[in-house]
């Protein structure tokens, strides 16, 4: 059957699901410009073409993963569990502490007092592509290899559901906290640029200050999930053997851990954290689940069902 754009069905699926989006933005918090541009994006992706609509459902992994974290404004993390400010902080001190004029630092306050013009616009231009880079990454396995693609979005959704989950387990102070407030627990608390203020004020845009007070969980720096998509991204830009951009995705990688750590966004126990989330998920779907599911008959026919969904019109 032929591409429909319009049918009874979808409209009024569509309606259906916008109505429950909208409802739920209003319980979370309120509705903003951000879902706005969301609901246009799905219902305009879905409508516009048939090549869209494919993309679109296909990407619906992502769209899912930034409603969890957004939702996750409903029940803060310190409502849940305990909020550690100073123990992640001594910790840094004690592995990685750096001696400045005989006073112990942390690598976080070492780059607050010795930051350069060039670090910091380097340091904003690899945090401020620690998203678009992976979807981009994700529209071209969508394009090359559909299978492939549908394996790198759902690792990408359990790494963050993990990651969400010890938001919860450990809630835990960012660096640029403790500089701000000390060790006290302060509830309520915006979220705010740090280093990467220097970047917005260099190129005169308040590109992360807009980005970081909509944060939907302040205190949620353990572990670092900036830290674990470009270790996502290389490992599978290595299995679908791409030599030419892997070095690149190496730098971006590399590039991403030093931003987080140099803006005072992370410590580097964080950064720690976020890549062997991301390592050890990739290392369970592949030598546990991977070998499960390829046995499952029951999972095949759910897969080929589900690859059928995302490519079909």
């Amino acid at each position: 059957m032929g591409f429909q754009r319009f049918t009874k069905t979808n409209i009024l699926t569509n309606i259906f699901i916008v109505l429950i989006y909208i409802i739920w933005t209003n319980i979370i918090g309120g509705i903003r410009n951000e879902h706005f541009f969301l609901i246009a994006l799905w219902l305009g992706a879905f409508y516009a073409h048939e090549k869209s609509r494919r993309f679109i459902k296909a990407f619906s992994v992502f769209i899912i993963y930034w409603i969890v974290y957004d939702s996750m404004r409903i029940i803060p993390n310190y409502e849940v569990s305990r909020v550690h400010i100073q123990e992640p902080y001594d910790i840094e001190k004690a592995l990685f502490g750096i001696f400045q004029n005989g006073v112990l630092l942390t690598p976080n306050e070492y780059f607050a007092i010795y930051h350069t013009r060039f670090l910091d616009v380097l340091s904003g231009l690899f945090y401020i592509n620690w998203v678009p880079i992976p979807l981009a990454f994700g529209a071209y396995l969508y394009v090359k290899n559909m299978r492939l693609f549908m394996e790198y979005s759902l690792v990408f959704l359990l790494v963050n559901l993990v990651g969400f989950a010890f938001y919860y387990i450990y809630p835990a102070a960012p660096p640029w906290y403790v500089e701000l407030y000390g060790f006290d627990l302060h509830i309520g608390v915006l979220g705010n640029r740090a280093g990467l203020a220097n970047f917005d004020q260099i190129i005169g845009m308040p590109i992360f200050e807009n980005i970081y007070h909509k944060n939907a969980n302040v205190l949620a720096a353990m572990p670092s999930l900036h830290s674990s998509y470009p270790v996502i991204v290389l490992y599978y830009g290595i299995k679908k053997g791409m030599p030419w951009m892997n070095w690149f995705f190496g730098i971006f990688m590399l590039g991403i851990w030093f931003s987080a750590i140099y803006s005072g966004h992370h410590y580097i126990i964080d950064v720690i954290a976020g890549a062997f989330i991301a390592f050890i998920i990739l290392l369970l779907y592949n030598a546990s689940f991977s070998n499960f599911v390829t046995n499952s008959k029951s999972y095949q026919k759910i897969k080929q069902n589900l690859y059928q969904f995302l490519s079909s019109s």
